[in-house]
């Protein structure tokens, strides 16, 4: 934790070094070049004080988490399980992965039980609200194996954009990965949360969906996270989503 006065504020170049931006002696010198904002004022008077769990800081333009104890976590869902911490069912649930938590951990957004793939899990009820709400639009990266070849035209069909039953639906982008004649791999990225979303969109271009993984959300990428392995958010990633978000 961050040590701070009586008055709960700590110094602006131990904040900065305390949270793994450089060493003192380099956040100083970022101070006095002008390269840190709080509160939408550049600071650059060493020993200004700021309170740690408000001040809205950017170091060139990037912003600094605020401390805090909430805990911001990415989780590699596996296929077979279902995107909700309880089922009358008895099937396996995100409860199950993160068993060893203490902290009562919302969802944000979910996956089909037969995707696997990204979820951001948090106790923090504001944020996991404003990621999951639409008119944020946070990208999500999805990679399938179809049916069938995808041909360009059918990804310039995506990208112009297609209507299902239930509204029109905008590609963000869209690419092949790996083409046959029995099955395809494609990427898809989208920012809306709609049910099946994915496959009625792949399945409405003639392209049935055989497996489907969310890869990405925002600048939160899954990497080498093995199935059924939780992390947590980097600062800048973390910072990245507050900011998308608007808290």
């Amino acid at each position: 934790m961050i040590e701070t006065d009586e008055d709960g504020l700590v110094r602006l170049q131990k904040l900065l070094a305390q949270s793994g931006v450089a060493s003192r002696r380099k956040c100083e010198e970022l101070m006095l070049e002008g390269h840190v904002v709080v509160d939408g004022e550049v600071v650059t008077r060493l020993g200004t004080k700021v309170d740690p769990r408000t001040a809205v800081i950017r170091v060139d333009g990037k912003r600094l988490p605020p401390v805090s104890e909430k805990v911001y976590l990415v989780l590699n869902k596996p296929r077979g399980v279902v995107s909700t911490m309880s089922d009358p069912e008895g099937r396996r649930t995100l409860s199950d992965l993160v068993a060893d938590r203490p902290e009562r951990l919302f969802h944000v957004g979910r996956l089909d039980t037969d995707t696997s793939g990204l979820l951001l899990l948090t106790n923090d009820g504001d944020f996991a609200h404003r990621m999951a709400h639409p008119s944020y639009e946070v990208d999500k990266t999805y990679v399938a194996e179809v049916e069938g070849e995808v041909y360009r035209r059918t990804i310039k069909q995506l990208l112009e954009g297609v209507t299902l039953d239930d509204g029109p639906v905008t590609v963000s982008q869209a690419r092949i990965v790996e083409a046959t004649p029995a099955k395809s791999i494609v990427e898809v990225v989208i920012h809306e949360g709609r049910n099946r979303i994915v496959r009625r969109l792949l399945d409405h271009v003639g392209h049935p969906v055989r497996r489907l993984t969310r890869t990405a959300i925002g600048p939160v990428a899954l990497g080498r996270l093995p199935s059924g392995g939780l992390r947590d958010l980097t600062r800048e990633e973390l910072g990245e989503l507050l900011d998308t978000a608007q808290l």
